[in-house]
């Protein structure tokens, strides 16, 4: 998907759009057509949509209900670009799988991660399956979500315990786990087919837009230090580069194509464009285990990576509507 050459070619001014003084000619048309009502948009995901860690914004739900959703995340960040273009409803919840989107309710977990930390407010109430906010006069849907399914968490935890175990040397989660990842992603596969069917019968005339992850691995994993916390820990290179071949970039292959299936979906490929801002890259778009000084991020974008994430969505939101 080709991208603006700059973020002013779009919107214009930013800043003036979130203060309702200018509105792009590309939307004039748009607005009138739209009558007195703005374009519906639902935001739907896990972490790497709602935001979730500090390194992405401050939590702004009051009361708080663990999901987590930070005002610099990028339906957050587009939603002030567009100025009022688009009557955002963002349901999105860290740790959400794809049933969680779909119909079934899920229960927050909010920054409850015993033994590291625990959330004064935890437990927190249920949820409902965020396919709920979906309405007859929806106009786009963004969904972000698959990561959970798969059990990625899961795995870069047993990643880290077993390159701990091994010194940093081979590729013991290669070694332990690469036989049940197809398993896991044909999950993702079914559960993402019924997850977009019940999404286009909701709202049988919005746009879907599935949003892919981006790189969290480089191709030269001996940018990455072994048993540095602000990267991958004790994470083996070996078992990143398996990471990134075998089970991140099918993830992504699998998202996009179960989108291909439906006419009214497009897949936003994030993962091209984040190629040299991984979380072993100087300029990084996604945290590590930690970000310094005393921040738990388990390995989720930060604010530049929810602004690149903005920039491709509302290039295809703008599509959408067009």
């Amino acid at each position: 998907m080709a991208r603006f050459p700059t973020r002013l070619a779009l919107l214009g001014s930013a800043a003036a759009l979130a203060a309702g003084a200018i509105v792009p000619a590309q939307f004039a048309g748009a607005q009138t057509a739209g009558a007195a009502t703005d374009y519906q948009w639902v935001a739907l995901g896990d972490s790497y949509t709602a935001g979730v860690i500090r390194a992405a914004g401050d939590t702004f739900e009051v009361p708080r209900d663990g999901c987590e959703r930070t005002d610099r995340s990028y339906p957050e960040v587009i939603d002030r670009d567009f100025g009022g273009l688009f009557d955002l409803t963002n349901v999105s919840c860290g740790a959400a799988t794809i049933e969680d989107v779909t119909d079934q309710a899920q229960y927050p977990i909010g920054r409850h991660l015993p033994p590291i930390m625990e959330d004064p407010d935890y437990p927190f109430p249920p949820v409902p399956p965020q396919s709920e906010a979906v309405e007859p006069d929806t106009n786009v849907i963004t969904v972000g979500v698959g990561g959970n399914t798969l059990g990625f968490a899961d795995i870069l935890t047993k990643c880290g315990d077993l390159g701990a175990e091994s010194d940093g040397a081979g590729t013991p989660c290669k070694n332990a786990l690469a036989a049940g990842i197809p398993v896991r992603l044909e999950k993702v596969s079914r559960e993402y087919d019924r997850m977009l069917s019940v999404l286009h019968e909701r709202a049988t005339k919005a746009k879907i837009l599935t949003v892919g992850y981006p790189t969290i691995v480089p191709q030269d994993t001996s940018k990455c230090g072994y048993g540095d916390l602000t990267q991958f820990g004790t994470i083996t290179q070996g078992d990143l580069a398996w990471l990134r071949t075998d089970v991140l970039e099918p993830l992504n292959n699998t998202i996009e194509k179960s989108t291909g299936t439906q006419d009214t979906a497009s897949f936003i490929d994030l993962y091209t464009s984040s190629q040299n801002h991984s979380v072993c890259d100087d300029t990084k778009w996604t945290e590590g285990i930690v970000t310094l000084p005393d921040q738990i991020s388990f390995v989720h974008p930060n604010t530049l990576g929810h602004r690149n994430a903005a920039e491709h969505i509302e290039e295809a939101m703008v599509n959408a509507i067009g």
